[in-house]
């Protein structure tokens, strides 16, 4: 008969326990936690304010809170504004150079290009990696046509071509 009194007594702690627990924050002012929003998303927020403006314009006129003049002058102004701050003229942060993914695509678009096989992964490349054709096309120096593959000198001037290409 004990243990069934030691039972019946921790029921009863667990019970009234969890009964403060839960009527806790009616009896004594709890404050709501309000998390910040991390300095990313504040800036993001910051740099999509015109864009969600532009979406607000819309809505707007579709549910017929705009006048047709009211709609033609806020779309105008927030869109030059949209245009600014998506090509970062709005923000220091938005130059070019510091983007990573534009950095990789002008480092791509530096890579030079045989014109059967198309873009070489090489971006000292002289003759193409594919075809082995020379990847200017032309001599250096007197600009006459290569058009034999891994061609090693110019057939009209006789001047070696890796050596040109590379000065």
């Amino acid at each position: 008969m004990s243990g069934d009194l030691v039972a019946l007594i921790a029921g009863t702690l667990l019970a009234v326990g969890a009964l403060a627990f839960v009527l806790y924050p009616l009896f004594f002012a709890v404050r709501p936690r309000v998390s910040r929003p991390p300095a990313a998303s504040a800036a993001r927020a910051a740099d999509d304010s015109a864009i969600v403006a532009l979406r607000e314009i819309e809505f707007d006129k579709a549910t017929g809170k705009l006048s047709e003049s009211d709609y033609t002058e806020l779309k105008r102004t927030y869109s030059e504004r949209a245009l600014q701050e998506m090509r970062g003229a709005g923000s220091p942060a938005g130059d070019a150079t510091s983007d990573p993914i534009e950095a990789r695509v002008r480092a791509f678009r530096a890579h030079r290009e045989c014109d059967t096989c198309g873009v070489r992964p090489e971006a000292d490349a002289v003759y193409c990696s594919n075809c082995g054709g020379f990847l200017d096309r032309a001599c250096p120096e007197c600009g006459a046509e290569i058009v034999e593959a891994a061609a090693g000198f110019c057939a009209r001037c006789g001047v070696p071509l890796t050596a040109a290409a590379i000065r």
